[in-house]
């Protein structure tokens, strides 16, 4: 099993990203894809998240109207496209995926409730 993710860089505070990750070794479709970040100093956040069980998606308050999550069932592929970037965006985003097919266990942050992590990919903006 692989997640693997890519798209991350050094970027200015309202500008944009995205955020790629592959997903191998496992029914791809079947799972919860989410997004999860560590910024400096800080605890593990989840940020965002696709359910497999209906398609609806989450998005933590902080990233709300300005992160958008989607995936590709086809390719097994889920992206993460950030806009408005702002300064407390700078973290280590990290994709992640969960055997329910349902985004609980990223919106409660439950890091270790995930089955499959990727090792991260870091996203800096600048001021």
């Amino acid at each position: 099993v692989q997640l693997v993710e890519s798209g991350g860089g050094l970027v200015q505070a309202g500008g944009s990203l995205r955020l790629s990750c592959a997903a191998s070794g496992f029914t791809f479709k079947d799972y919860a894809i989410g997004w999860f970040r560590q910024a400096p100093g800080q605890g593990r956040e989840g940020v965002s998240c696709i359910s497999s069980s209906d398609g609806t998606a989450y998005y933590a308050d902080s990233v709300k109207g300005r992160f958008t999550i989607s995936v590709d069932n086809a390719k097994n592929m889920v992206y993460l496209q950030m806009n408005a970037l702002k300064t407390e965006d700078t973290a280590v985003y990290y994709c992640t995926a969960v055997s329910s097919g349902r985004c609980t266990v990223v919106r409660l942050g439950l890091w270790y409730g995930m089955d499959y992590r990727g090792k991260g990919t870091r996203v800096t903006v600048s001021s």
